[in-house]
């Protein structure tokens, strides 16, 4: 083991001196870096929001929306099943937190329930023991009058897909602002974190979050109005949807029918742009291959009439089709600033969040408390250096020195690594880093005393040192290991700062084995070599330890 060929030298000195390049950028200005050559790294590693501030926010999932929306699908598959299944329906509605049938024959009942039963899904986990059905579909109280309600594990899966859901679409909104150090972690079964360093101003923040965005184009009523409308009720399949402000100029609510022609969901991009007759903000889209395919189908067949763009429930827009549209894309024009016009093209690019959020909790946290922090985490980190690196070289001489180089090195590796990954630093990534300190030097604790036995049991110099290193490192990598395994699990089920803790121990320990184990049994070995170089007899050689 203690035998370096010369690539494995140069593959440990290039590893160093790589490592070196990418933790360099983090102890010098911005300023300077800008004035560096391109080929040299200037990735510097962020600082999450405990460190420099910014944005912290707290959003719930409207649960009633949810389920809203979800009982408005199952009375959609439950009409269509039935009508598939030709089985004649009088209503089909929502009353009491569950979908009601009402067949034209009540003993078409039985025939009713084995087709609406198909429905069901399956949902949870059986190991776990919360496996269940989403929904139940059972008789009413009356004959003919068939169920479909949700059931307590179908919820719970919808909200959890929700949350996930959720994340990735505000990942997706707040990245779009330019940056990569945002925070957005699940709390609880129906709560979302928002942290965002940096920002002081969350007005942009909460309103590229808050709206849902959901996007629909309707079809709008040919001959009633929303007056009409309201006076009397809306024609069948057809719903009163109310203007947005910005288009209350021309009409206060439209009649549209209820079912979209074309879904948000079949828009593949959305960009800001100029009116090119006007040069007014608009919102240039378009849609994937299925949508261009439905839309152009309308509009070949409803040219020279109105049709709605809905957002969030409000008609956004209501331009009249002049020609037949089959290039699958358009624009959305309105009232819009060129703010408005770039948040709303990043909410539709997105994706719609799958229900409303609401703020629980607004913070912002000034960047004092984080100077305070990075510096107390300097002085500990610095204390605990030192201290180590004296305790080390008082109790192991010279090679306590080499046990220090080796620290040294996996201090640098650790920064590189986060500087490489981009990995934000945060107050228990600190205590991490400090943590991994100890751990290294307990590595070499253990080789260093594993050589003192040897020697104490009259092996040679070299036999103690190779045999110290070869015994300790089975030690070494099993603890290691179960520290590991502890990190994996804390990132796997942790969030935000047991996260960020859990990043740098995993970080640590794979550099301290490098350091401890690898460079460390490099430097005895040169020393060795050095120590035996004109000697015949090894047995000679004194080991400083």
């Amino acid at each position: 083991m203690l035998h370096f060929e010369r690539w494995k030298i140069i593959s440990i000195l290039g590893t160093i001196f790589i490592g070196f390049l990418f933790a360099l950028p983090n102890f010098v200005s911005k300023e300077t870096l800008e004035s560096w050559p391109d080929f040299l790294p200037k990735r510097q590693m962020p600082l999450g929001l405990d460190l420099q501030g910014g944005a912290h926010l707290l959003l719930a999932l409207d649960q009633k929306e949810l389920r809203t929306d979800w009982l408005n699908t199952l009375r959609e598959d439950a009409r269509r099943t039935l009508r598939d299944a030709k089985i004649g329906f009088s209503a089909i509605g929502i009353a009491n937190d569950a979908v009601q049938v009402r067949l034209v024959k009540p003993e078409d009942a039985e025939a009713a329930l084995m087709e609406l039963r198909k429905l069901v899904q399956p949902v949870g986990n059986v190991i776990l023991g919360t496996s269940g059905n989403d929904t139940e579909v059972e008789r009413g109280s009356e004959p003919g009058v068939i169920l479909v309600k949700p059931t307590a594990y179908g919820m719970d899966q919808r909200l959890t897909h929700a949350a996930a859901a959720s994340i990735e679409t505000i990942n997706r909104r707040v990245n779009a602002l330019g940056t990569a150090e945002s925070t957005v972690v699940q709390q609880g079964r129906d709560r979302v974190l928002v942290q965002y360093p940096g920002l002081s101003d969350t007005r942009q923040l909460k309103e590229l979050i808050g709206k849902t965005a959901k996007l629909s184009f309707h079809a709008v009523h040919p001959t009633v109005s929303a007056e009409e409308a309201q006076a009397s009720r809306p024609p069948a399949g057809y719903k009163i949807y109310e203007a947005d402000e910005s288009e209350r100029g021309y009409q206060a609510a439209y009649v549209l029918q209820e079912v979209p022609v074309v879904q948000g969901d079949d828009l593949v991009d959305s960009q800001p742009a100029f009116d090119s007759q006007t040069n007014a903000p608009i919102i240039s889209f378009r849609f994937n291959q299925s949508g261009a395919r439905k839309f152009g189908n309308f509009s070949k067949t409803h040219v020279g009439e109105p049709f709605a763009i809905v957002l969030d429930g409000k008609v956004i827009s209501a331009p009249v089709i002049r020609e037949a549209i089959l290039g699958g894309s358009g624009q959305i024009s309105g009232n819009f600033t060129v703010e408005s016009a770039n948040n709303l093209a990043i909410q539709l690019r997105s994706g719609a969040l799958p229900a409303k959020l609401t703020i629980v909790e607004e913070r912002t946290v000034g960047p004092s408390l984080g100077a305070d922090s990075i510096e107390a985490g300097k002085l500990a980190g610095l204390i605990g250096m030192i201290a180590t690196a004296v305790l080390t070289v008082l109790a192991y001489g010279t090679f306590g020195v080499y046990a220090v180089l080796g620290l040294l090195v996996h201090g640098i590796l650790i920064l590189a690594l986060m500087s490489m990954i981009g990995t934000t630093l945060t107050l228990p990534g600190i205590a991490g880093f400090v943590l991994t300190i100890a751990m290294a030097v307990d590595a070499n604790v253990l080789i260093y005393e594993r050589i003192r036995e040897e020697l104490r049991a009259g092996r040679t110099p070299v036999g103690a040192i190779e045999t110290g290193f070869q015994r300790a490192f089975v030690t070494i990598l099993d603890s290691q290991l179960t520290t590991l395994a502890a990190a994996v699990i804390m990132f796997w089920l942790g969030s935000g700062p047991i996260r960020g803790f859990a990043v740098t121990l995993t970080l640590g320990i794979l550099t301290s084995v490098f350091a401890a184990v690898t460079v460390t049994r490099l430097l005895v070995a040169m020393w060795l070599k050095s120590a035996t170089r004109g000697s015949k007899r090894t047995t000679s050689v004194s080991v400083p330890i």
